[in-house]
């Protein structure tokens, strides 16, 4: 549906009903409607929602241990809030409706203030309606800069996404309850971006040493994520740190909300393009190229060194319970039941109020908490995928460590990517007090019933 006048002249009414010291401030994170350019030129422009007019938001950049304050300002036609995903925050700024805050409605405020404990490369995004607001483009990147960051030429932020739009109007289909994606594999757009941009372009040099911050802002597309004309490692996923810089030999797999920073050389050569590509079934297909000119004067790099870590807490799994968190449900493994709050319904009844996934059999979020953990204790999660689709778990307010294979510690991260059948172990040090949501960030299969919470006290 196009927008029409009428719908421009209520979003600037409401701006001009807010108050005018939210609108002035430098901190505003203004919400609302607007259009871009987000298919090719030649394609009509697309109405958009996003922070401050545009697609992504403003790249918000703070020096590690420093202070982010900024006002939401909803300007849009239904109540929101935001997220900051990846930072270890404190409880009450974490933008969970029900759960952290109340949801900000429309015309209204809401003032964000936290500190930042941790370098790396995280996101905001809306946390209400989360399938709808971040799929018509209300998020954009939080960069917190190390104290002593690497040297490098160029430190670019690409946050991947995909839309599903109309070719012949460049509208958002707003097919957003359904059936379809939220009992499959998601919503999966027709067009791919970089930045709010088809196929992006940066200009470089042949031996300029780049920092590339991967964020994939999809709302479900798992991107296979190749280079090509620039080599080099992965220095951090989901923000950490890894303590051993891994080469980047083949396509590596970025599932929904996480990130990973890659230390990269420009190996091609002045008059080619390099590029990040996207592994699919039918070929390679680029996302962002890298036109070369000249060659960089500083052509000789030492090797690669490991980013300074972040102060995470220790994990010790000797005495650490386990505890299971089983998916269920979705198209080929349908739901015979499932709980909402104490009732028990059938697989027909969950179908008709769009509920095609549980977690533990509950296909919403419980009333009582999946765990309920003391400052300090260290816990095991075992997920265990028992449906015909890919899931991305992403715990709030903290990071957790993969336990490998061999029962070894392998890196942080905040979002694990669980494979159809595969059944994957975190170890969660509980460092962070508060009310916290554990959901599928395949942001479909959260809206239909893959929510739950833990509590940390």
């Amino acid at each position: 549906m196009l927008f029409s006048r009428r719908q421009v002249l209520q979003s600037t009414l409401a701006l001009a009903m807010l108050p005018r010291t939210a609108l002035a401030s430098a901190d505003a994170l203004i919400a609302r409607p607007d259009t871009q350019q987000i298919a090719p030129e030649g394609y009509p422009a697309t109405p958009v929602w996003g922070y401050g007019g545009g697609v992504p938001g403003p790249e918000i950049r703070v020096r590690q241990g420093g202070r982010v304050r900024r006002t939401l300002v909803n300007a849009l036609p239904q109540p929101t809030t935001v997220h900051w995903h990846g930072i270890r925050i404190d409880n009450a700024m974490d933008g969970v409706p029900g759960l952290t805050q109340d949801a900000v409605q429309k015309d209204s405020s809401f003032d964000y203030d936290f500190v930042v404990p941790d370098a790396g490369t995280y996101w905001y995004h809306a946390h209400n309606r989360s399938m709808e607001q971040v799929a018509r483009g209300l998020y954009g990147p939080l960069i917190v800069d190390e104290v002593d960051g690497p040297d490098v030429d160029q430190d670019l932020t690409l946050m991947l996404d995909d839309w599903r739009l109309d070719p012949e109007t460049g509208q958002i289909s707003d097919d957003f309850d359904n059936g379809h994606d939220l009992s499959h594999a998601g919503r999966l757009g027709n067009l791919v971006t970089v930045n709010g941009r088809f196929d992006p372009s940066f200009p470089v040099q042949t031996a300029e040493r780049l920092r590339l911050r991967l964020v994939n802002a999809a709302n479900a597309r798992v991107f296979d994520v190749a280079l090509d004309g620039v080599a080099g490692w992965i220095v951090a996923l989901d923000g950490m740190p890894l303590a051993k810089p891994l080469a980047v030999e083949e396509a590596f797999p970025l599932a929904p909300a996480q990130r990973a920073d890659l230390i990269v050389d420009v190996t091609a050569e002045a008059g080619q393009t390099a590029s990040v590509v996207s592994i699919e079934r039918d070929g390679a297909f680029g996302l962002v190229r890298f036109d070369v000119s000249g060659v960089s004067a500083n052509s000789v790099r030492p090797d690669i060194v490991p980013l300074p870590p972040n102060p995470v807490p220790e994990i010790d799994l000797q005495d650490a319970p386990l505890h299971r968190m089983t998916m269920q449900g979705g198209a080929m493994r349908w739901l015979d039941h499932a709980k909402m709050g104490d009732t028990v319904l059938s697989g027909r009844e969950l179908a008709q109020l769009g509920r095609f996934w549980a977690l533990n059999g509950y296909a919403e979020r419980p009333d009582d908490p999946f765990l309920d953990m003391r400052v300090g204790e260290v816990h095991q999660i075992e997920f265990v995928n028992e449906t015909a689709f890919p899931h991305a778990m992403h715990l709030h307010g903290h990071h957790f460590r993969l336990i490998l294979p061999d029962g070894a510690l392998g890196p942080w991260r905040d979002t694990i990517l669980v494979g159809r059948g595969q059944v994957r172990r975190i170890a969660l040090a509980a460092d962070n007090p508060g009310n916290w949501l554990l959901h599928c960030h395949m942001l479909g299969h959260a809206a239909s019933g893959m929510m739950s919470w833990f509590r940390v006290s």
